[in-house]
């Protein structure tokens, strides 16, 4: 027992009277409130409730200390303001995360990165919102390797890189024009020619396949597309991932139809296939060759965007396809018994009506099958009416993906130039890490440019009145 002696009385202070004061101090303490500002907007809370969180900015003392203001004694950020809210309130429940009505998406997730809330938390935001994962992007560990996996997968990387990419498109666009000009009336007299050298190769003359002037414009692009795709194959980090990549599959459906034509354009010279196969197989095969306007993807930012957007859609693009298929049973079925009793309609069977049905509801009306009857007219009336409404309501969620991807590929681009200027304090990173910085980026990297340089001369202007202060505040 310790007694404590004053000139006025004498106080006895037993063990569990001391436990009571430091509980009753610790609960002060813990209590203190503090006041936010965030651009302009106050907001107070209590040391304890920001202390949930530790590892985040309003968690940390030492990382919300760099926005502290001795003068107002405040914390100051110049943020979002109707974000602030929802990130008050997941201290105050203790990790529920509410985005705000009036807030968009990308914004919101720009100011929990920010606040470096915790990880899961933000992948589960994202779950949420529909959001795709980011993808890491490896690197070679090979030096050379790793260049020349830049200069043909990444044509931001250098000047290099962007002449193999201009040359690719090019390339890409003449084996398209090329694809579709010999389906002219004036170049498809070739099958006729091709009837004469088979009779003259009869006479004992054998003519060459290889003399069509399309058949060698088409060789020099499947050359250069082999080129393209073997270095990459052979810089790649992941042989795996290379092959699960759809853009790697879509250069192979590319180039397969080439050497497949080919062989049967031998077999047939020498005689040894049927024409009629052949010739079935062929325009099969050639048609294949439509899927190199999908080429134009890996260089193409807008192509990419929409890839995504149908990617991340595809849910609402099953319930779209869904509800268009009740609709079409429901309507034909219908549209059916209302004109089966007139002998001049044209709606023999129900499926049959199928395509009518999806006509309607599409709204495209071709006119070749309509209802004569009045109440074949009121079904078609309700199957347009109906088709018009199916349509429209995932419309939205898909606009709304499109817009989240478009959005992030501009801040994206507009993240890559900061990094590049606010590297003050650091060497400049060489070719190849320049881009492997830029691969494996992310927001809360971006932000190290305020903090490195403005958030940095703030709190060495504070670290004086540091003391001076700590009165006021107890984790200062």
């Amino acid at each position: 027992m310790t007694v404590v002696e004053n000139h006025e009385e004498t106080v006895a202070v037993t063990p569990l009277l001391q436990d009571a004061a430091d509980v009753e101090s610790a609960d002060q303490e813990c209590s203190e409130r503090v006041v936010i500002n965030i651009s302009g907007l106050r907001f107070e809370t209590q040391l304890k409730t920001l202390s949930r969180f530790p590892t985040t900015v309003l968690g940390d003392p030492r990382k919300r200390m760099r926005f502290f203001d001795p003068l107002r004694n405040e914390y100051f950020f110049d943020r979002n303001r109707p974000s602030f809210d929802a990130i008050l309130y997941y201290y105050q429940s203790g990790g529920r995360l509410r985005r705000p009505v009036s807030v968009p998406v990308d914004i919101f997730l720009e100011e929990i990165k920010f606040y470096e809330l915790e990880e899961e938390t933000i992948e589960l935001y994202k779950e949420d919102e529909g959001l795709a994962r980011e993808e890491d992007r490896p690197m070679p560990s090979n030096e050379f390797q790793h260049q020349l996996w830049l200069l043909f997968e990444y044509p931001e990387s250098s000047g290099p890189a962007r002449m193999i990419a201009i040359v690719s498109v090019m390339v890409i666009l003449i084996s398209i024009v090329i694809f579709c000009l010999e389906t002219l009336p004036e170049f498809r007299e070739v099958p006729a020619v091709h009837d004469n050298q088979v009779n003259a190769s009869a006479q004992g003359k054998a003519p060459s396949p290889f003399t069509d002037p399309f058949f060698m414009v088409e060789t020099l692009c499947i050359v250069w597309f082999s080129f393209e795709f073997t270095m990459r194959f052979l810089s790649c980090p992941s042989k795996a991932a290379f092959f699960k990549n759809m853009m790697n599959l879509i250069d192979v459906i590319a180039i397969a139809p080439y050497f497949i034509t080919l062989g049967l354009d031998l077999a047939e010279h020498q005689g040894s296939s049927q024409q009629a196969a052949s010739l079935a197989i062929l325009r099969v095969i050639r048609l294949v060759r439509v899927f190199r306007i999908f080429k134009l993807s890996r260089h193409s930012k807008g192509l990419q965007i929409l890839g995504q957007t149908l990617h991340a859609s595809l849910r609402e693009l099953g319930l779209l396809i869904f509800f268009l298929l009740i609709g079409v049973i429901l309507f034909s079925s219908s549209v059916f018994f209302a004109e089966v009793d007139d002998s001049e309609s044209g709606f023999t069977s129900i499926p049959d009506a199928f395509w009518w049905a999806v006509v309607t509801m599409t709204t495209v009306g071709y006119g070749d099958m309509y209802p004569s009857t009045i109440g074949g007219k009121f079904v078609g009336s309700l199957c347009a009416i109906a088709g018009v409404l199916t349509i429209a309501l995932p419309v939205p969620v898909i606009v709304s993906n499109f817009n989240y991807f478009y959005h992030r590929e501009n801040d994206q681009e507009e993240n890559v130039q900061y990094v590049h200027v606010t590297c003050g304090h650091q060497p400049q990173p060489s070719f190849g890490e320049s881009d492997s910085i830029k691969s494996n980026q992310s927001f809360s990297k971006t932000e190290s440019y305020q903090e490195s340089d403005d958030l940095e001369a703030l709190t060495h202007l504070h670290v004086t009145p540091v003391e001076t202060y700590s009165g006021k505040l107890t984790d200062v």
